[in-house]
């Protein structure tokens, strides 16, 4: 069975001090080693009260980020920081249109998270406690979705890579690159971020995929996953030993909107059985996910479900009773020792963070650590 920690998916909301630093830099106020200067204080800070909450795992808080996934993409060589026609259409909202876009061959080395992590690692270790220091990385199958995102996106890209297996291949040698890297710098639990298989379980989105692609939707949604598979599991199954990979499913967390909604049903083979990950931080936070019976899929018993049943979009507090009932029913599907429990999603995505106050994101992870500690010890 695989050791199941205490721990957050991964974003927490920004300090004031940390959005008005970033804004002062982005106005040309503020020179980069000054911004680092409230990083680092920031997420020391964060550290602190994420070991006080009683975290096993702690992270940075993505607090160097704009986003959860683009910054990723620009550290990467051959790729550039640009802005689309339009930003990402969420329920209601729509985000700034900042992109990434192929200009080159793609390579990992000398990835700026490299240097981000080491940093956070090294604090932790100065903590002197059982804490460990995971970090979080999008997909290799949200970094090739981010390379077709519309018609300028797919042009550039056949014209540096007209052979797609040359693209397959250069996307899991940078991908590996930088966790090699990471690993050297003594990275033990790594966390890939995913919302491409929340996109495929959304009806919306594939009859508008299939009907730009003039095929059905269950054809899409098949040669979808078949791609995104083999794009994350040419990673995951080629890490070093000893490094433990997890994925977070994510149907989009912006400003406290989502994007995609559907039941896991129609993937839980591709998702559940035959991806490469061992821990499923999975959104169940409300009827837009679906039921539990997916879960069943989870063939593998080294394998966890960590079930999102508390929301991290919004401040009031669930009732504990309501998330313990539904790890029961969850339980008829997938034994509890292959259960555990988190928040749906993390507190900021992007910088711009959910509606709700720091006070609220600790009240959330300590309800999530009072149902643990009486449901499994």
């Amino acid at each position: 069975m695989v050791e199941k920690h205490f721990e957050h998916v991964g974003s927490f909301l920004r300090p004031k001090v940390l959005q008005n630093a970033r804004k002062a830099y982005e106005l040309g106020k503020l020179s980069k080693k000054d911004l680092k200067s409230v990083e680092d204080i920031t997420i020391k800070d964060l550290v602190d009260k994420q070991i006080a909450a009683g975290l096993e795992k702690v992270t940075d808080g993505e607090f160097r980020r704009a986003y959860w996934h683009l910054d990723f993409f620009w550290g990467l060589q051959g790729i550039d920081h640009v802005q689309a026609s339009s930003g990402y259409q969420f329920h209601g909202e729509e985000t700034k249109a900042d992109s990434a876009l192929i200009s080159g061959r793609i390579s990992g080395n000398n990835h700026p998270f490299i240097e981000a992590y080491r940093f956070l690692k090294h604090y932790v270790d100065s903590k002197g406690v059982a804490v460990e220091a995971k970090y979080t990385i999008p997909a290799p199958s949200q970094f090739y979705f981010e390379l077709i995102r519309d018609q300028d996106h797919v042009a550039k890209l056949n014209e540096i890579y007209p052979d797609f297996e040359e693209l397959r291949w250069d996307i899991k040698a940078a991908y590996l690159q930088v966790i090699n890297d990471l690993i050297d710098e003594g990275l033990k639990t790594l966390q890939v971020d995913d919302c491409t298989w929340g996109v495929l379980v959304d009806d919306n989105f594939l009859t508008a995929w299939a009907q730009d692609q003039g095929a059905s939707k269950e054809d899409v949604r098949n040669e979808l996953s078949k791609l995104f598979l083999t794009l994350n599991n040419n990673v995951y199954e080629n890490v070093p030993e000893g490094l433990l990979v997890n994925t977070h499913v994510c149907r989009g967390n912006y400003h406290s909107t989502w994007a995609s909604s559907g039941g896991y049903g129609s993937i839980a083979k591709a998702l559940f059985t035959d991806e490469a990950a061992k821990t499923y931080f999975l959104e169940f936070d409300n009827e837009r996910s679906g039921g539990f019976e997916p879960l069943a899929a989870i063939k593998d018993p080294e394998k966890v479900a960590v079930l999102g049943l508390i929301t991290s979009k919004f401040p009031d507090l669930e009732e504990k009773e309501h998330p313990i009932a539904r790890l029961k029913e969850a339980s008829k599907y997938l034994s509890l020792e292959q259960l555990w429990l988190s928040t749906q999603c993390g507190f900021a995505s992007t910088e711009e963070g959910n509606i709700l106050t720091e006070k609220d994101q600790w009240k959330k992870l300590a309800l999530v650590k009072e149902i643990i500690d009486e449901v499994w010890r």
